[in-house]
């Protein structure tokens, strides 16, 4: 006999990522507080008369309802979980690096409520406008520790240190290659990256630790973003 279809109702969630399926349906890449990441069919949420469309968007709260179990279950509702406030033009790439970060780094049906929760702050974050380089920063090493690669700051503000994949933080001289200053490691552990330098710092060791767990796979919004930067587009 085969096991009974699971019904779940209003689940808090957000649309990562979507596709066209067949000629009104999407597939939906969603992350849930309960459930991780999973994939749900949404049939009839393309078109002008789906009342669906307007809400499966990305970086809005939503309050998600689905039966069936793996990768095969059905949308069956959705609605607002709370105010539906669209990220700032300036910020849209930083909320799609966001979503490519947790859709090539989480595992499916791995509930991660504490990184939902990290993930709700950091969209609420970029939709005040503020800047975005401290926020992705802060998400970043909390998403490293809900893998299991969370940093370890044992380091003081005077010394330089350098940041070795798989062994962690050593102690090294200031004129040293790719030396990172204590008071700036301290500082992404306090999550208080209120300067240049802390947030450079912050980018480069982050990016290394981020890299090793990609495994050589290129991020979408990296590529997109070199290619900004080359053109002078702000």
């Amino acid at each position: 006999m085969s096991a009974p279809r699971e019904r779940i109702t209003l689940e808090p969630a957000y649309v990562l990522h979507s596709r066209e399926y067949r000629d009104t349906s999407r597939i939906l890449d969603v992350f849930s507080v309960a459930h991780g990441r999973i994939t749900l069919f949404a049939r009839g949420a393309r078109g002008p008369k789906s009342k669906l469309a307007p809400l499966l968007m990305p970086f809005r709260p939503l309050l998600v309802s689905w039966t069936g179990r793996g990768d095969a279950a059905q949308l069956t509702g959705a609605e607002p979980n709370g105010e539906l406030s669209a990220l700032p033009s300036r910020q849209v790439m930083s909320g799609f690096y966001l979503n490519e970060l947790i859709i090539n780094l989480t595992t499916r049906h791995d509930p991660q409520p504490q990184l939902f929760d990290d993930y709700a702050a950091a969209l609420r974050s970029l939709a005040g406008d503020v800047g975005a380089e401290p926020t992705l920063r802060v998400f970043e090493k909390r998403l490293l520790a809900s893998l299991g690669y969370g940093l370890e700051f044992d380091v003081e503000a005077g010394t330089y240190y350098r940041f070795h994949v798989g062994e962690g933080l050593a102690e090294v001289r200031e004129d040293s290659p790719g030396a990172y200053s204590g008071r700036c490691l301290l500082a992404l552990q306090q999550e208080q990256l209120a300067d240049g330098e802390s947030l450079d710092v912050a980018r480069r060791v982050l990016r290394q630790a981020l890299d090793h767990c990609l495994e050589g796979r290129e991020l979408r919004t990296r590529t997109v973003a070199r290619s900004m930067a080359r053109r002078g587009s702000p």
